[in-house]
């Protein structure tokens, strides 16, 4: 049998040159037994016409809301209930914008709203209008709402840039669509309200990306994590202060894998100089007390907390407030702890489930395992510091001992942090499906 036999596939196409590769997508669906009608919008007639699709397909390409033919028998609304899967390739920036806020005033954006099927976009812009604030924030609202984004590719894009926001390939989405439409978790993944860890499935749609991601396929769709990241400072005067050499890479791969397996993310980031994932909600700080601060306040109904930032055990007990001289004498600066934000999150009486990390230069498994307990973690990801072939701090590639309760123990090898990251979500899964 087919892999899409009988799958009703909306294919919207909205505006961009990319909306080319749409008509071969449309034929490579077919071959693959779906049914697939289109509906294209005012700005994707200008690059390609609707009798493309139509000679395609076999069947009517839909246009226009109030088309007076269709309308007599509430044509957009037949069409809504007719499909089991919408898919928008291209969806581009301004599609996206329109569907993010809820607006119904074309065909397209009417049949997204009126409709109760899952809803696939595969984004396509300039590199610079997928970074762009409102572009992150448009996404990360369509995904807290269960909307699954395929993609952007990387690459050489058509105004002659390269980076991210090229249209994944017409056989890439074709794969992708198989795996969601085949999944047992489909219902879960485009349910953003679920706090039930959907079944860890082969055929997550999230691993969409061409990278590392693809062979990890933990669902962690809909719930809430909270990611600490990076260093914290500690001010000794206006401009001196006590920190340490995290990078804050590890938790942003997290972040960002978090998200590509539809998760919402709240990544609270001390003093890094890098880009917000995609998706991720992010609240950046300074000292420990600001992190702990907003992590306290971050969590509550929270679903997972990841503590990967390197948090200043100590702080000094009394900050200068103008520039402390230079003498010949040494100096010497009175230290005071600081609240230990793991350990505060997971004593909470209604508490997400914590994972801490560890850094550790002799000792590895007995350290993380002492934290483990004291601190009454789920889970612990312990690295082993200061070797020559694992300088983990600021480096891209890293490696893990993952602990749990009852002798729990498996081995991420070294690997760059983006797989790493993939690989200690598949685990975060695997324990909350047995809680």
């Amino acid at each position: 049998m087919q892999a899409l036999h009988n799958k009703k596939i909306l294919l919207g196409i909205s505006g961009g040159i990319a909306s080319y590769k749409s008509a071969i997508l449309a034929r490579r669906l077919i071959d693959v037994g779906a049914d697939v009608r289109v509906v294209m919008t005012q700005g994707a007639q200008a690059f390609i016409k609707p009798l493309t699709f139509q000679a395609l397909t076999g069947n009517p390409v839909h246009t226009d809301l109030l088309d007076p033919a269709a309308e007599a028998a509430m044509g957009h609304i037949e069409l809504a209930r007719w499909a089991d899967i919408i898919l928008i390739a291209p969806a581009s920036a301004n599609l996206m914008a329109r569907l993010s806020h809820g607006f119904a005033d074309d065909l397209l954006t009417t049949l997204c709203i009126a409709s109760d099927a899952p809803i696939l976009l595969a984004p396509a812009m300039n590199r610079l209008m997928w970074s762009n604030e409102a572009t992150k924030h448009n996404s990360e609202t369509l995904i807290s709402r269960g909307i699954t984004l395929l993609g952007p590719d990387e690459g050489e894009q058509a105004c002659g840039e390269t980076g991210a926001g090229r249209m994944l390939e017409p056989e890439d989405i074709r794969d992708l669509v198989i795996k969601f439409a085949n999944s047992k978790s489909i219902t879960q993944l485009a349910n953003p309200n679920s706090t039930k860890l959907s079944a860890r499935a082969q055929d997550n749609p999230a691993a969409n990306q061409p990278s590392a991601y693809a062979d990890h396929h933990a669902s962690l769709a809909g719930l809430h994590f909270v990611i600490t990241a990076g260093p914290t400072v500690e001010p000794i005067d206006p401009v001196r202060y006590i920190t340490n050499r995290s990078s804050g890479k590890m938790g942003f791969a997290l972040a960002e894998a978090a998200v590509l397996q539809q998760a919402r993310v709240t990544l609270i980031a001390g003093p890094v100089s890098l880009p917000t994932p995609n998706g991720a909600t992010r609240i950046d700080v300074d000292t420990a007390k600001s992190m702990h601060a907003a992590a306290l306040n971050a969590v509550h109904g929270a679903d997972v907390f990841i503590s990967v930032a390197a948090v200043a055990d100590y702080r000094v007990d009394a900050i200068s407030d103008e520039k402390i001289k230079k003498s010949d004498e040494a100096m010497t600066l009175t230290l005071v702890r600081n609240p230990d934000i793991l350990a505060s999150i997971a004593a909470m009486p209604q508490r997400p489930f914590c994972v801490g990390f560890a850094a550790e230069t002799q000792h590895v498994e007995k350290y993380a395992r002492g934290k483990l307990v004291k601190k009454k973690l789920d889970l612990i990801a312990a690295n082993h510091v200061g070797q020559p072939d694992n300088p983990v701090f600021g480096s891209d590639s890293n490696s893990l001992d993952i602990y749990w309760p009852e002798e729990g123990h498996q081995h991420i090898a070294s690997a760059p942090k983006k797989q790493v990251a993939a690989e200690l979500l598949d685990i975060i899964a695997e324990r909350l499906a047995n809680r």
